[in-house]
């Protein structure tokens, strides 16, 4: 079987080997295919990996010795599914990989933005306490224990529910929104719905999938029932986010700061709104990328694989 990988250096880009797919066939790894390159560099395959290179209907009536797709992350929208299903093709992905390693960023930008860590260990080395005549200074307007915070978490599946966890572990309260509601932890939370959500906490933590019915969820509208010392973390989905509005938001104190590691558009544009954005921890997609989360996917990955050439196909999307 030969296996052609068309996005893989942010899987692997030096640290995590290509051996558990190696073993399974004929492996060719491009780092990144450009548009026009996706036909010419796909057309041999008989199992094509992809990550962020889209793959539609056009495209795929062109690959006609195409048996699997196995997409590099959890979302799959890269790929016309039903365009795929119609043609035999299943598409894989690779589910709660990245758990741990997002719950844990997201905590980490929710202590950074009460602690403000980093900006402290500048000012110390800018001479700021040598200067001070106290044995003590702060510069954060927002210094706050996490433990009695209300922790608001839109979309409580894995990662949302691990997010809570976490957040249990501070003693944080938490309310959580889900489509099903049907979650069951070992930690004390309470449900309720997305404006409730946006009132009352002072983290809202973002988790849910993009859909028509959550693309832009997080508007002028729903920035405006956000406390003013709340803020707001995404590492979902940039779309789920009015870019805009959370800009003016921030810029007009009307919140407190913002951390989003997802933006509408990746790489981001040199136009977009969040880099005119006041108190904003802006990250470049990286809350997934852990190295034992990247192993982990690979590994998964490599299951899919033989999953398939097993007769037995594993985490099919379509």
């Amino acid at each position: 079987m030969n296996i052609t990988v068309l996005d893989g250096h942010t899987l692997n880009p030096g640290d995590n080997p290509w051996t558990p797919v190696e073993a399974l066939g004929s492996l060719t790894v491009h780092d990144r295919t450009p548009p026009e390159l996706i036909v010419e560099r796909a057309g041999n395959a008989d199992i094509l990996l992809t990550n962020k290179v889209p793959l539609g209907a056009e495209t795929l009536a062109q690959l006609p010795k195409l048996k699997l797709i196995s997409v590099l992350a959890t979302g799959f929208n890269v790929v016309d599914t039903a365009a795929a299903r119609k043609r035999g093709i299943p598409v894989c992905n690779v589910p709660s990989y990245s758990t741990d390693a997002v719950a844990e960023f997201v905590l980490a930008m929710m202590l950074e933005h009460f602690k403000q860590i980093r900006r402290h260990s500048e000012l110390c080395h800018q001479g700021e306490w040598q200067r001070s005549p106290d044995f003590s200074f702060w510069k954060n307007p927002h210094f706050h224990e996490l433990a009695g915070k209300t922790l608001g978490i839109v979309g409580f599946g894995t990662i949302g529910r691990r997010v809570g966890e976490l957040a249990h572990a501070f003693r944080m309260n938490l309310l959580a929104n889900s489509r099903s509601r049907t979650a069951a932890t070992d930690y004390p939370f309470e449900w309720a719905d997305v404006d409730t959500i946006f009132r009352h906490a002072d983290v809202v933590t973002l988790h849910c999938p993009l859909t028509p019915e959550t693309d832009g969820m997080v508007d002028a509208r729903r920035l405006s029932l956000m406390k003013p010392g709340a803020i707001l973390i995404n590492t979902a989905r940039g779309p789920l986010v009015v870019e805009a509005d959370l800009r003016d938001a921030l810029n007009s104190g009307q919140i407190a700061g913002a951390a989003c590691d997802v933006v509408s558009a990746e790489p981001i544009a040199a136009d977009n709104p969040l880099l005119a954005a006041q108190n904003l921890t802006l990250t470049p997609h990286i809350a997934w990328a852990a190295l034992e989360a990247r192993q982990r996917l690979m590994q998964i990955t490599a299951g899919n694989i033989h999953a398939f050439l097993a007769g037995k196909p594993a985490n099919v999307v379509n």
